[in-house]
């Protein structure tokens, strides 16, 4: 850089240019002259140079938005001129340097957006000729001293921001009466804000969200009142810190140019202020998870500018007011989580600018108004699941042409599902599941090709599944489980995929891809010509009586040589029975190597099986039950009874059974079920410390996901199979890992089926005395309760995962 010789330059402006690497000492040692230095906004690197100390007559340095590393100069802090150093937005570390506070004529210090650290020094605090002290996102930490702002008459605007600071906000603030712009977000702070804030006369913006500052009594809340005397405030953030008690009425007098009000994330009880009307200007209310009860003020209707409402997750009641339409300017409204009834009002058709609207979770009953799908706008979000909403799904759901996500899952819906809902071709999610839906599946649903999960389980559908959803390349969650579905499975597409879709609850499904293990479709049997002449048909069918003639009486008198077994042909129809040989063969002997463990009732034997297309290939585990051991052989018949005509991609399946003679001559019975390569839940709860081979750990994502299939295996049991199963002994050993993580619940050797018509506690086709585990009491959701209460815990885990916060966790 050829500036060496321009000795009388006062200005250099070199901003918003491409300039590259660092910055020449030659600027201070030969430019002393100098008075303003603007380099921002280029991509510049290195450290501030130390030399521009011999520039004394400069008074502007400008050099943010950058890439400056290192520390700042303390020498900077001999410039006696300088009344702007801006060094904002690059990577400068280390400490403020002290001498900074001995620049007398001072006036806007920007050191943010950088990696300084330690606390500000108490010099700083004694720049009278302050006016800005900016220094937002760095690390710094520390409290402000209680006499800090003492000195500072001319401050107006103070940026603490996303740091580490911590204690008081000190009460010597109201000192600084020029303060319009008030940021502390994201830090420390602690104890009550100090009613001196509102001595501010020109304050239009105050953040203190995500603090640890409290209120509870009404003296707490004082602030709020002096806050009625800042005139021009246009922002008030209290968000995510620990307010607690009643919100003073005074918040309705404070300043009609209030833009933006955040009380959210804070324990505030009582009624949202009747009058908060008076706040013509809002245009953000921000109240989601408090305590507001009652119902929603009509003085809200006034808001004619109101773009954002979030009121989710309080306890507010009563009806949403009629008068609601009124806030035609409405963007985002959010009502979820709290305590609404009476039915939904048409005028919520009014808000034709909405992009977001949910009210899921609340007691709403009635009709939907077919006007919520008139709203144009309406595209990013509308969820009315939870709630009690009856009839039809209006067909004007399909003027929702750009409609992303919808919900209407958890409600009392009948009906068809319109066909018009193909007009919703840019719908992503779509939930309709627990409702009460009947008809066949609308096949205008695969012609949505933006369509990515659809979950319509739990519904009285019928007809058969259509094929055109393999088609679907974008879907890659469909629940169809728990509807009176028949016909064949289609196996391209996501059907390829068995932990991509659901069917189960769906007796008269056929086909689909291995993992499914579904039956056969009589269809895919091949219909052969007939080769003989039809003369010949009489002798064919003669000669076939009798061999099979000849051969049920050998069964008989097979059957009554080893006088064993299978409990009943209907609890495990479909069952084919195994040899003892075979099971000899495929588990070696039933050799100490293959041994998995061993419990009270039986050895369980890891297998290799001949012809077994399980879950991981021929590999089954073998239940060999210690007949000697008293109740052994009713175990036996609970559990076949049990599994016998269930289907549940979260239950242990029954590959087969044996009931015959060893080799001794002894009686033998033996359940095979599918290998779980993973091993039990117990061994990786409770883990080896002296195996240091191999150690197993199950992260968060893993430890909800396995509960939720514990959770579905439950309900399905309770409420969705054949007959109401109560396992009796559900624990972590008895909860089975498959390769892919997923959990299947197994051994119910203390099974009970209930009676039809009897109670959940009384009479059983099994009685075996005290059941479960001596001195074990299973937490939380291992427990059997009525599935109601299983399935409304599902419902919350979703709804708490698929708020604003978190739309989808799992499913």
């Amino acid at each position: 850089m050829a500036l060496g010789g321009c000795t009388n330059l006062t200005t250099l402006d070199l901003s918003r240019n491409h300039l590259q690497g660092e910055i020449p000492g030659e600027i201070g040692s030969s430019l002393k002259n100098l008075v303003t230095l603007n380099l921002s906004r280029n991509d510049l690197s290195g450290h501030i140079p130390g030399s521009l100390l011999r520039s004394p007559s400069i008074q502007t340095v400008s050099m943010f938005l950058n890439r400056l590393s290192g520390r700042i100069p303390p020498v900077l802090g001999n410039l006696s001129n300088l009344k702007y150093l801006q060094v904002d937005h690059n990577a400068l570390s280390g400490p403020i340097p002290s001498s900074l506070g001995m620049l007398p004529k001072l006036s806007r210090l920007s050191l943010g957006f950088n990696n300084l650290s330690g606390v500000i020094p108490n010099s700083i605090w004694n720049i009278s000729s302050l006016a800005l002290l900016s220094v937002q996102e760095n690390m710094l930490s520390g409290t402000i001293p209680p006499n800090a702002f003492s000195n500072l008459h001319l401050l107006q605007d103070i940026s603490l921001d996303v740091n580490h600071f911590h204690g008081p906000i000190p009460a010597a603030i109201g000192n600084a009466s020029n303060i319009a712009l008030l940021q502390m977000s994201q830090n420390f702070f602690s104890g009550i804000v100090p009613p001196e804030v509102g001595s501010f006369p020109n304050l239009f913006r105050i953040n203190l969200q995500q603090n640890l500052l409290h209120a509870k009594e009404p003296k707490d809340w004082e602030f709020i009142t002096t806050l009625t005397n800042c005139t021009q405030l246009q922002v008030l953030g209290l968000g995510t810190n620990k307010f607690e008690g009643v919100l003073p009425d005074s918040l309705s007098n404070l300043s009609t140019s209030l833009v933006q009000l955040g009380l959210q994330e804070n324990k505030i009880s009582g009624s949202i202020p009747k009058d908060i009307g008076n706040l013509i200007n809002l245009q953000f209310i921000i109240l989601y998870t408090n305590s507001f009860t009652q119902t929603l003020p009509s003085s809200l209707s006034s808001l004619k500018f109101l773009s954002l409402l979030q009121v989710n997750e309080n306890k507010i009641s009563g009806s949403i007011p009629q008068n609601i339409g009124n806030l035609t300017e409405l963007i985002s409204l959010d009502l979820s989580m709290n305590a609404f009834g009476g039915t939904l009002p048409r005028t919520l058709g009014n808000l034709t600018n909405l992009l977001t609207l949910d009210l899921s979770s609340n007691n709403f009953t009635g009709p939907i108004p077919s006007g919520l799908f008139n709203i144009p706008t309406l595209s990013e979000y509308l969820s009315l699941s939870s709630n009690n909403l009856e009839g039809s799904l209006p067909h004007e759901i399909g003027n929702l042409k750009n409609l992303v996500e919808f919900h209407a899952e958890s409600n009392k819906l009948s009906g068809e599902i319109p066909s018009t809902i193909g007009g919703c071709q840019l719908l992503q999610q779509l939930y309709l599941q627990n409702n009460k839906f009947e008809g066949t599946i609308p096949s205008i649903l695969s012609q949505m090709k933006g369509l990515q999960t659809l979950d319509i389980s739990s519904n009285n559908l019928s007809g058969q599944i259509p094929k055109s959803f393999a088609d679907l390349t974008t879907l890659y969650y469909l629940n169809l489980s728990f509807n009176s579905l028949a016909g064949e499975v289609p196996i391209t597409g996501v059907f390829a995929n068995s932990s991509a879709i659901s069917i189960q609850g769906n007796g008269n499904l056929c086909g689909g891809v291995p993992n499914l293990h579904l039956a056969p479709c009589s269809l895919q049997l091949e219909k052969k010509k007939h080769k003989f002449p039809v003369a010949c048909m009489p002798i064919s069918i003669i000669a076939t009586l009798v061999v099979l003639a000849f051969i049920y009486k050998l069964l008989l008198t097979w059957q009554n040589k080893i006088q064993a077994t299978i409990p009943s042909t209907t609890s495990m129809q479909g069952y084919q029975l195994i040899s003892y040989s075979q099971l000899a063969r495929a588990t070696d002997g039933f050799s100490a190597g293959n041994l998995l463990g061993s419990g009270s009732f039986g050895s369980v034997y890891k297998g290799e099986l001949d012809g077994h297309a399980g879950e991981n290939s021929n590999l089954v585990a073998v239940k060999v039950l210690k007949l000697q051991t008293p109740k052994a052989p009713k175990s036996f018949t609970a559990e076949c009874k049990a599994l016998g005509n269930m289907r549940h991609r979260n239950l242990l399946k029954i590959v087969t059974v044996c009931s015959s003679i060893d080799t001794r001559g002894n009686e033998f019975k033996a359940i095979v079920y599918d290998f779980m390569p993973n091993g039990s839940l117990e061994g990786w709860l409770h883990l080896d410390t002296s195996d240091q081979a191999e150690q197993k750990y199950l992260n968060l994502h893993q430890r909800v996901t396995i509960l939720l299939d514990v959770a579905y295996a439950l309900d399905y049991l309770h409420c969705h199979g054949p007959a109401p199963v109560v396992h009796c002994d559900v624990k972590p050993s008895n909860v089975l890992l498959d390769d892919n993580m997923v959990a299947h619940v197994g051994d119910f050797g203390l099974a009970k089926i209930l009676n039809e018509g009897s109670s959940f506690l009384e009479q059983s086709t099994s009685s075996m005395g005290f059941r479960g585990t001596i001195g074990y009491a299973a937490p939380g959701v291992w427990c059997w309760k009525p599935c109601v209460q299983a399935w409304r815990c599902l419902q919350l885990w979703h709804s708490c995962a698929g708020n604003s916060h978190w739309k989808e966790a799992h499913r």
